[in-house]
This record gives C-alpha cells, sequence and structure tokens, in this order.
C-alpha cells in the first residue's frame, strides 16, 4: 500500500484522503531485453581425398595425413606385445647342431654293424669305404668279418660241389650224400648269417673261429 508523502497517511488511489495531496504512481518495471544468440556455424564434412578444410571451419573429425593422436596417459600395452618386424637387442633364435657321427647319416651304430651282414663282400666293403663308418672301430671289425664269411661261404660251396662230382658216380648213394651236404651247407650257413646280424645289431662282439681273430687284427 502507497504512503503520502506529506502527512504520512495510508492512500488508497491517486489522492490523499486527509491532505489531497496527489500519490505518485509507481512506473512498472522494464523488463530486460532479450539475449540474442550467436548464429551456429554449419558443421564442416571433409571432401573425398581427405583435404585440409578451408580456412575459419572448425577441425571436427578431420585428421592430417601421416598424423598419429598421442597415446592417452596411463595407457600401457599388454605383456607380451611386440610391434611386427621388431626384435630384442641382443635377442638370436636357439641354434642345434646336427648330430656327429653315423647318426649324421641317418645310421645308428647298431643298426650299420647288421647291415655290414647284409650281403656279406659287398655290404663289408661298402662300410669300409663308406664314412663315417670307416672311422668306427666296432663297425669295421664287423665289415672284415662279413668279408671273411662271405669268402668263406664261397670255398665251402666250392669244394662241396667237387665232393659231389666225385660222388656222383656212385649209383644211389652218391646222389643222396651230395643232396645232404647242399642242404645241410646251405641251411647252416644261413643260420650262421643270421646269428651274426642278430648279435650286431644288439651290439655284441661275436667273434666267429678263425675268420673272427682275422677280422680284429684288420680292424
Amino acid at each position: 500500500m502507497a504512503m503520502c508523502a506529506t502527512c504520512g497517511s495510508e492512500v488508497q488511489g491517486k489522492f490523499c484522503a486527509k491532505c489531497g495531496s496527489p500519490v505518485p504512481v509507481a512506473a512498472a518495471p522494464v523488463p530486460p531485453p532479450p539475449q540474442q544468440q550467436a548464429p551456429q556455424q554449419p558443421q564442416y564434412q571433409p571432401p573425398p581425398g581427405n583435404q585440409p578444410p578451408p580456412q575459419g571451419y572448425p577441425q571436427q573429425g578431420y585428421q592430417q595425413p601421416g598424423y598419429q593422436q598421442p597415446q592417452q596417459p596411463g595407457y600401457q600395452q599388454p605383456p607380451g606385445y611386440q610391434q611386427p618386424g621388431y626384435q630384442q637387442p641382443g635377442y638370436q633364435q636357439g641354434y642345434a647342431p646336427p648330430p656327429a657321427g653315423p647318426q649324421a647319416a641317418g645310421l645308428q651304430d647298431n643298426m650299420a654293424n647288421a647291415l655290414c651282414y647284409l650281403l656279406t663282400l659287398l655290404t663289408g666293403i661298402l662300410f669300409l669305404v663308406l664314412a663315417p663308418y670307416n672311422t668306427n672301430k666296432t663297425t669295421r671289425f664287423h665289415a672284415f668279418q662279413a668279408i671273411f664269411f662271405g669268402a668263406g661261404t664261397i670255398v665251402a660251396f666250392i669244394a662241396s660241389s667237387i665232393i659231389s662230382l666225385i660222388l656222383l658216380p656212385i649209383p644211389f648213394i652218391g646222389a643222396i650224400v651230395s643232396l645232404i651236404l647242399h642242404l645241410g651247407l646251405g641251411l647252416g650257413v644261413f643260420i650262421l648269417w643270421l646269428m651274426l646280424m642278430y648279435k650286431a645289431y644288439n651290439n655284441e662282439m661275436w667273434v666267429l673261429p678263425v675268420i673272427g681273430p682275422l677280422a680284429q687284427k684288420q680292424a
């Protein structure tokens, strides 16, 4: 409620009822002018080919060629990660030298010893000239014994043939004796040949009579 400036009474209306003085009317508050918003600049779309935007446009989503964003703080590469083509200094892959001796040729000692008796004369000579078997004393022994065994077998068959020629003129008995002689000699040589290969494969030094000591001297 307004108060009179002259008498200090309460006034209802434009004039004071007590002294008749006019009461000034309070001016209505003037609202503030509306704020003007700046026009929003259109967002720039980069042209094809990754070309830089013209001057004055904000560079949103644009990345220069060859530019690499800096690594965020606190980021750590996972353990064991290695960049392609990178090799740690001083690192060398393990190298296993090839085995030496008969293993380098693909045969173990016991297999080479047994094969010396396979074709007797031929394989014995082969292992005497074939490296590195010719440097192994055990293999040399079996090779020499195989050579002597093959030579002795040839001599034994020649001798049995001569005996058979002598016995053939005897009717009936000569033929039977010759047959038994050849079959017995062939079976005995075959069994002896198998035993020689078996003993050699098991790394056993089986020395035959007569030819065994000769082979030991040559080896």
